[in-house]
Parts: structure tokens; C-alpha cells; sequence
């Protein structure tokens, strides 16, 4: 039970004598001089009551962070009892002092591992600037990053926002807008099976993954306008082009009109299992929305900004997309997202159409302009290629030394995963804890595909030291 400290029950038992009515719940002018926080149950607070004298942070009982989390954070996590309080380059150290090789760096974001000099600099420096002004006027930081993506992309112009699904989300809204240009009043979009696009209502349902739908429908149903086709396969996305090109005779006479809005697509299927996508697939797509006057769109979040060994994905597979979406690495852990856009597709928002208040801010800039030129400035996409490869060979031997564990090795560049054979008696996630105990930090692609996506600075013995680790874990698996 929570307790208020002394001076606060002094102060509240003297306006209680002084006035009944000071504390009624029925008045909207309550008042609280003093909050107390500790990790137990608040007092109760109505609605109106109005609160002063905050206690600071320094004052709150910080001793145990996972108490804070299990009672001060909503659970939608399932976290790994670890705290970590520090990191350099490939290495994380948590708060007992243990060393960690960074094999995740934060979820395929941390592209120039941790506390990077020149990233660090780049963010003091801009926060004592200007950090923050909203996009109610110009800021130089937001023109010479978007400038930077559009001279090393197919793009002619660039939408800023703050994260992965909002980068989509606005693909969305775009691809919508687009269609109804057109005179498609139910505008179709098209994703593929074993996506992941986002957490937004409109974007985790464009996240054709069933399990992520749960609890979230209305009616049975998620946000209308989404149909999903099999990754990788031709046919199938044809004949389903086909079908939402043709108008249903009743709406068509109710003077509606349904067509294919966009194709949306990752270039390689991240959560869904490190799967490539296939140059003829991509190609079809390209076709496909080309003869429907549609939009092809990648889901560049996870694969770009040069985890593939290119700096887009979609460059791996020769397809130029209209529109094309980035985050996470985009600003080596500061938050950050975009939206690309080329030819017309890059003019069909005006004023007022979308908009986003911390999207393009300076600090954030700042971030994604000090990644962007210590990319093209240390030939980084080389070292992705090199330490790809190494990667991988290192993996498949491993692979072929456990072959009643471990499966396929695939990806691109430093987004590789390796499969779990069904009968292995273990799950990706099981392999992911044994891995942490010998300090080394993965992640699960799903519950059979286990992800390595180091920092993309991950240098020659960082990768060999990786793969020892692993094949330890791997060994103590199956002893």
C-alpha cells in the first residue's frame, strides 16, 4: 500500500478541516500538493484533481529495474531478465558488469554499434542547437537529408516521420490517394503472406500474419482493402491481380469501382523468416502494377539503408519500386522514418494530406545525416559484403556439423538467418537463450528461423568470435 510522506498528510488533513467540501469527488478543483512515486500502488487521483509540487525521477526507488518494468510498464514485451546500462561497437555490458557480443543491435537499427563518435558527436552537437521546431517551417537539417536519400536512391522526394510502421502507414494513405486519383473508389492493396509492416491498425493489418490480428478485428474483419498472395509466387499474384481489377457487377452498378491500389512488398521477408525475395517475382510485380496503373512498394524498414550489401534491398533484385519505406537504421538508433516516393507518386500528397510533428525534427536529422555520410565516407557497404560472406560460410559449416538442428543458412549481406529443423526438440527463441549464455546476443525470426543482424561496422574477428559462441550453444544443445 502506498503511504504519503509526513509533510503531504499534514497538508491534506489541514484543508480537510478547513473545508468538507476540498476533497468531495463530486468538485473538479481537487488538489494534491505533493506526489509520491514508488513502485506500489498509487493513491487514488480523480479525474480534476489537480497536482503540484511533482517529486523528481532522482527521488523514485530505481534499485530494481525489472520491478519497475513488471510494475510500471505495460507488458507487451516478454523481455530477457538482462539490464543492460552500457555499450561500445559490438558490445553490450549489463548492470552486474557481463560482456555481450551485439548480434541484434537493436533489432537491425544500430548500424554503427553503439556509442559511435561520430554519431554521438553529430546529436550533442544539433540537441545544443536546435532540436525541435515542428514542420511549420524549414529546418536545413531535414533538406540535406532528404537531398542525401534521393541522390542514392531511385526517389525524387521524401516524407519524414518517426518509425518503421509509420513509414508504411503513410505508404498507405499514399497508395490510397493515388487510386482514388484514379477514380477507384474501393482501392485494393496487395501484401504477402508471413509479412510484417507495422503495428498500426492499417499497417499490422497489412501484416498478412493472422496471429497478429487476434483481438484487433471488428466484426471478424480488419481495416478493409488489404488481399494477401503467397511470397515468392508468380501465378498466384497474377490471378489475384485479376480478380480485383474486375468490379463486382452489384458495386459497379452502385458506381463503384475496385482496382489494384499498390503492391507492397520487403525486398526480403525479415519476421517472416529471412526469406529473399526472387528477382521474377519482383519483376512480375513490376509488371503487374505497371499494366493496372499502380504502385509498386517495398517495405525497406529492416533491409535497407545497406544491411543488404546495397544500401536498398530492392537493388538486390533489380525492380525500381515507386515508393519505398525506411527506419531503424536510418538513424543508428535514434528514431526516425521515411517514406520515399519517385514520379508522380512523389506529388500526390499536398498540405494538410498527412503530416507528422516530430517527423524530420533536427536532432533526428542530425542522426541520419551523421549515418549517412560515415556510410558513404568508410565504404561500410563493403565490409557488409565481406563480413556477409564470412558470416554465412561460418554458419553453414556449423550447419553441417549439427545437421539434426540446424537447416538452411540465407539472407543478404548482415541480415542472415539459419533454420531450426522441425524435429530439433527446440525452438529459435530456446537457441537464441543458450546463445546469451555464452554472450552472445540473437534473435528469433519467427519460432524456427534464428537472426543475426550485427552492427554493420561488425569487423573479421567479432564474426569469428560470433560463430564460436553460437556452435558452444549449439554443442551444449546437444550434449
Amino acid at each position: 500500500m502506498m503511504i504519503l510522506q509526513k509533510s503531504a498528510i499534514l497538508s491534506l488533513l489541514a484543508l480537510s478541516n478547513s473545508s468538507s467540501e476540498a476533497f468531495s469527488p463530486s468538485r473538479s478543483n481537487r488538489a494534491v500538493t505533493r506526489l509520491h512515486s514508488t513502485t506500489e500502488e498509487p493513491p487514488t487521483i480523480t479525474p480534476g484533481q489537480v497536482v503540484t509540487n511533482l517529486i523528481p525521477p532522482s527521488a523514485i526507488d530505481s534499485s530494481s529495474t525489472a520491478n519497475l518494468f513488471d510494475t510500471r510498464v505495460q507488458k507487451t514485451y516478454g523481455r530477457y531478465p538482462i539490464t543492460f546500462v552500457k555499450g561500445e561497437g559490438c558490445v553490450l555490458t549489463d548492470e552486474d558488469g557481463k560482456v555481450y557480443l551485439d548480434f541484434v543491435s537493436g533489432i537491425a537499427t544500430c548500424a554503427l554499434g553503439h556509442s559511435n563518435p561520430a554519431l554521438t558527436k553529430a546529436v550533442s552537437d544539433q540537441m545544443a542547437s536546435l532540436h525541435h521546431v515542428s514542420n511549420l517551417y524549414y529546418t536545413p537539417q531535414q533538406g540535406q537529408l532528404a537531398a542525401w536519400l534521393c541522390e542514392n536512391s531511385c526517389a525524387d522526394k521524401v516524407f519524414f516521420c518517426n518509425s518503421g510502421a509509420e513509414s508504411n502507414e503513410a505508404a498507405i494513405k499514399l497508395a490510397r490517394r493515388h487510386a482514388h486519383n484514379r477514380g477507384i473508389t474501393d482501392p485494393v492493396i496487395i501484401t504477402a503472406e508471413s509479412s510484417f509492416h507495422g503495428r498500426t491498425l492499417a499497417t499490422v493489418t497489412a501484416t498478412a500474419q493472422p496471429k497478429y490480428h487476434k483481438g484487433f478485428t471488428y466484426g471478424g474483419e480488419m481495416v478493409r482493402g488489404f488481399r494477401y498472395s503467397p511470397y515468392n509466387d508468380e501465378e498466384a499474384l497474377k490471378k489475384l491481380v485479376e480478380e480485383i481489377n474486375t468490379t463486382p457487377e452489384e458495386d459497379a452498378k452502385a458506381g463503384r469501382k475496385r482496382g489494384l491500389a499498390a503492391i507492397m512488398l520487403e525486398p526480403l521477408q525479415g519476421e517472416g523468416g529471412i526469406r529473399p525475395g526472387t528477382p521474377s517475382f519482383f519483376q512480375t510485380a513490376r509488371s503487374l502494377c505497371d499494366q493496372s496503373g499502380a504502385l509498386l512498394m517495398c517495405d525497406e524498414v529492416q533491409v535497407g539503408m545497406g544491411r543488404s550489401g546495397s544500401l536498398w534491398g530492392h537493388q538486390q533484385l533489380g525492380v525500381t519500386p515507386d515508393v519505398f519505406t525506411s527506419a531503424k537504421a536510418l538513424g543508428g538508433g535514434v528514431p526516425i522514418g521515411a517514406m520515399l516516393a519517385r514520379g508522380e507518386a512523389a506529388d500526390v500528397f499536398g498540405p494538410g494530406d498527412h503530416a507528422s510533428t516530430y517527423g524530420g525534427n533536427p536532432l533526428a536529422c542530425a542522426a541520419g545525416l551523421a549515418v549517412a555520410t560515415y556510410l558513404s565516407e568508410n565504404d561500410v557497404l563493403s565490409n557488409v559484403r565481406a563480413r556477409g560472406e564470412q558470416l554465412s560460410e561460418g554458419l553453414e559449416k556449423i550447419a553441417k556439423k549439427y545437421p539434426s538442428v540446424l537447416g538452411e543458412v540465407r539472407g543478404w549481406g548482415l541480415l542472415k538467418g539459419v533454420a531450426i529443423r522441425d524435429d530439433a526438440g527446440c525452438t529459435a527463441a530456446e537457441l537464441v537463450g543458450d546463445a546469451m549464455k555464452q554472450g552472445l546476443l540473437l534473435v528469433a525470426a519467427g519460432p524456427s528461423v534464428v537472426r543475426f543482424v550485427p552492427p554493420l561496422i561488425v569487423n573479421e574477428s567479432e564474426i569469428d568470435d560470433a560463430l564460436k559462441r553460437f556452435e558452444a550453444a549449439i554443442a551444449s544443445r546437444v550434449s
